[in-house]
């Protein structure tokens, strides 16, 4: 399995709503539910009516598009990192899947992944 590492600084956010949200960024997330707005976007992107913001995301994303019959790529990276006290913050689309991490245990991860088989690219 690959994982393209992405060159970027993230953001996980609230927001108020949609509306100053650049969804002609290179990445924007967006989850609604009953509850909130939630918003992934690079740091550079957040807009001005974020309410909740946490900066110091890394990313990195499996490589390729994943057939929806694949079980456990999300779970078996997971599992590696949390065997080692790394925690992960993912987002799935249509093709892949997307995983943070805190911006200082980011290096250490991809070291990590990278002794458990895992091909990591530039």
């Amino acid at each position: 399995m690959r994982i393209k590492k992405m060159n970027r600084d993230f953001s996980v956010c609230r927001v108020a709503d949609y509306t100053l949200v650049n969804l002609n960024a290179d990445y924007c997330f967006i989850e609604k539910t009953e509850e909130e707005n939630s918003l992934v976007c690079m740091t550079e992107d957040v807009p001005a009516n974020t309410t909740e913001r946490e900066d110091g995301w890394k990313a990195f994303r499996i490589e390729g598009v994943l057939d929806f019959s694949l079980i456990g790529i999300l779970a078996g990276i997971a599992g590696v990192l949390a065997e080692h006290g790394i925690s992960i913050f993912a987002v799935s689309t249509y093709n892949t899947d997307y995983v943070l991490i805190k911006r200082e245990s980011y290096g250490k991860a991809l070291e990590i992944l990278g002794g458990a088989g895992y091909e990591i690219v530039e």
